[in-house]
């Protein structure tokens, strides 16, 4: 049977092509995966063409070299078994379930070193990559005892996060989204309560989070944090613009707006945490959640553009698609 390979083709076009299944060089393994999972931020701005072209698509992770120009493989939450060894590498590796940072495609070839092995079932080892940049975002915080904490957005990173958060001493913790189902989720995994943007009566958060993907989010998200208080923009904007209202309010607020990307360790933490801690903390994590409700479709790489159709055109019917492989 050949191997199947996911390609943004352009402007929403996704294709699946055949390959053959590729054989291991003498330093890296072949995984053949199970699951992998669809990012509704990143994977929905490359679908709809809201890349620029001539932007690295990750320079930290050997698996997705090149830029954002069609065509391209992209994906980075593929869960699998390791199906066969180079020569060099040790024998203890095959039938091994692992997680990489990796395109959605059948089988791929990965160095050892590269990838995370997991004893998790793959519907929860696929969340690993949204659970790290949950993580990251609240070591970014550092949140205290008896914050107030507001996050905007609860896609599957924002529910992660609400997740995270939900664990602090904190006051009060309060989410948005538009999406009723997702307001529901995020009350179930620890929010105090979870509102639609115009019903927000907060102005006084000692933190806020922007993790929606929407731009005037971020706006809300500074009139909603009170004075010295910090704004946390996990999101990613692409090519939309983004209009702020900076006017004396803001001018005279000294509220902080701070970036958040899991691609590095922010430096303030780089003197006793790496990647490697990290993903200890994410995986020990992710083995005591339940988090099956955020996995809402499981569909066949054969139709994955009906996937990310339903993404596109549908936000309120889904929350976290992963993709299945015979």
């Amino acid at each position: 049977m050949p191997g199947k390979e996911l390609y943004f083709t352009g402007t929403e076009s996704v294709t699946i092509d055949e390959t053959p299944v590729p054989q291991p060089g003498p330093s890296e393994v072949r995984v053949r995966t199970e699951l992998s999972g669809i990012s509704p931020g990143t994977e929905l701005l490359v679908y709809r063409g809201e890349v620029p072209s001539d932007l690295a698509t990750d320079e930290t992770i050997g698996a997705l070299d090149g830029t954002f120009s069609y065509p391209l493989q992209y994906g980075y939450a593929a869960v699998g078994r390791v199906t066969a060894v180079g020569d060099g590498v040790a024998d203890d590796w095959l039938d091994r379930r692992v997680f990489a940072f990796n395109p959605h495609e059948s089988h791929f070839l990965a160095d050892p070193e590269t990838l995370v092995p997991t004893t998790l079932p793959p519907e929860r080892a696929v969340f690993i990559p949204n659970a790290e940049a949950a993580v990251n975002f609240v070591m970014d915080a550092r949140p205290r005892i008896g914050s107030r904490v507001v996050v905007f957005g609860q896609g599957p990173v924002g529910l992660l996060t609400t997740a995270a958060l939900s664990e602090f001493p904190l006051a009060s913790l309060v989410t948005v989204d538009p999406c009723e189902r997702r307001r529901d989720l995020s009350e179930s995994l620890g929010a105090d309560r979870s509102v639609a943007p115009r019903a927000l009566d907060i102005d006084d958060a000692d933190i806020t989070f922007e993790l929606s993907g929407d731009p005037t989010a971020l706006d809300d998200a500074i009139d909603a944090t009170g004075y010295a208080g910090q704004v946390v923009v996990g999101s990613w904007y692409g090519t939309k613009d983004v209009q702020l209202a900076l006017g004396s309010d803001y001018h005279r607020s000294h509220i902080r707006v701070r970036s958040s990307q899991v691609s590095r360790i922010d430096p303030d933490h780089a003197d006793r945490w790496d990647k490697d801690r990290r993903l200890d903390v994410v995986r020990s994590w992710l083995a005591d959640r339940d988090l099956s409700a955020l996995l809402t479709h499981e569909v066949p790489i054969d139709r994955a553009a009906e996937a990310y159709r339903l993404l596109d055109e549908r936000p309120d019917d889904a929350v976290q698609v992963v993709l299945s492989y015979e």
